[in-house]
């Protein structure tokens, strides 16, 4: 098992916190996870999965008696998106005894998506996302760079012993998840279709969403492709980050961009193989974006927010932190370890007014450009990143 970062908050987040729900896509390991924590927590754990018929039924027939029966366990249930009727009863069990550490809550789709359930457990709970296996994870267990991107960072994608297997894993993944789990969160879209759309937006991979055109091609209305790509960012699959722009003298780009969170499903739905075929591929720049933004999205304080800047008249940047009302720091992705910043680029810098201002590439050296940027690889990019007070 790859230590996850996470495992380290959980039992400071239980020790106050009544519930914690654990969010993140199928097969992320989120179950493999918690089951650790009986090695680090004294309390005894009640792991229930809703998706095995008898622990199902013996929430369905009496849970509040089956709950109360276990008052002094820690009570796991895993998939509990498929019962959400159990919110309601889980507030009131808490309200009786407001503790922490009673539950953890494990889900396939986000908290927006979970709370759809007839009454929430706000203030009862905290959320957490465990996100696929980050570099900074995996380069602790001799992962290299390459290697990473290419496969993503699903565990067994990651860990597969070679790239047939892995294509195997992918293939068995995106089947189930697409037929079978987003269905059951309540989209109403035919396999078919869903197929079809996830592979179009291989296509539009760092690219602005327009979703009129987009649902277009697909034989759709534009607004019952946003309610599709919805239900894929509340599940995991894709990220749309939003524009930067509070800057009113501009005209400014206002559609958001989309991206694959996983390259390694990105890359198995775009038929690439091997690390040659990707870096030789037309769309390996905007993966490398794609990859470099979920990696620094992965770690970032529950107070920083993440945007892209562009306007019509070509002033662009891929990445831009906020804290507070604050713009800290800008980055631009390169794929070339010898990369170069436009014009563009800087203007964009002035506009935001960061004062630390990035080019990420895979391997290069690490050196200033000119007053306005520095260059550096994703592995010393950490480095720069901690004093800024910006990451978990």
């Amino acid at each position: 098992m790859i230590h996850r970062t996470l495992l380290d908050e959980i039992p400071h987040l239980l020790s106050f916190f009544p519930a914690l729900g654990l969010v993140g896509p199928r097969q992320i390991g989120k179950t493999t996870l918690v089951k650790t924590l009986s090695n680090i927590i004294s309390k005894p754990i009640l792991y229930l999965d809703l998706e095995n018929l008898n622990d199902y039924a013996l929430l369905e027939k009496d849970p509040q008696w089956f709950l109360e029966q276990n008052i002094d366990k820690l009570v796991v249930i895993d998939e509990v998106q498929r019962m959400l009727s159990l919110f309601p009863l889980l507030r009131s069990l808490i309200d009786q005894k407001p503790e922490g550490g009673r539950f953890i809550l494990l889900g396939s789709a986000s908290p927006e998506l979970l709370s759809k359930s007839s009454e929430t457990l706000a203030g009862r709970i905290v959320y957490r996302e465990l996100t696929s296996i980050r570099f900074d994870e995996a380069q602790k267990e001799g992962i290299d760079l390459s290697t990473h991107w290419l496969r993503g960072g699903f565990p067994k994608a990651l860990l597969a012993p070679d790239m047939g297997l892995w294509f195997d894993w992918q293939e068995s993944f995106i089947k189930t998840y697409i037929e079978i789990d987003l269905r059951m969160l309540g989209l109403k879209a035919s396999p078919v279709v869903l197929q079809k759309l996830i592979r179009m937006l291989t296509t539009i991979q760092g690219s602005t969403l327009n979703y009129t055109n987009l649902g277009n091609s697909m034989g759709i209305t534009g607004s019952t492709l946003q309610g599709y790509l919805d239900y894929l960012e509340h599940s995991f699959v894709i990220r749309r980050l939003p524009p930067y722009y509070v800057n009113v003298g501009k005209r400014l780009v206002k559609s958001p961009k989309l991206y694959f969170r996983d390259t390694g499903i990105l890359h198995y739905l775009s038929n690439i193989m091997n690390y040659d075929e990707l870096i030789s591929n037309i769309a390996a720049g905007h993966s490398w974006e794609g990859y470099v933004i979920e990696q620094i999205i992965g770690r970032l304080a529950g107070n920083v927010q993440a945007f892209y800047y562009r306007t019509q008249n070509g002033a662009e940047i891929d990445l831009c932190l906020l804290k507070g009302n604050e713009m800290i720091v800008s980055f631009e992705i390169k794929l070339s370890n010898n990369p170069s910043s436009s014009k563009g680029n800087t203007e964009a810098i002035q506009d935001l007014q960061t004062k630390h201002n990035f080019i990420v590439t895979p391997s290069s050296k690490n050196y200033k450009v000119n007053e306005y940027w520095e260059v550096c690889s994703l592995k010393a990019l950490w480095e720069r990143l901690e004093p800024l007070r910006l990451l978990k």
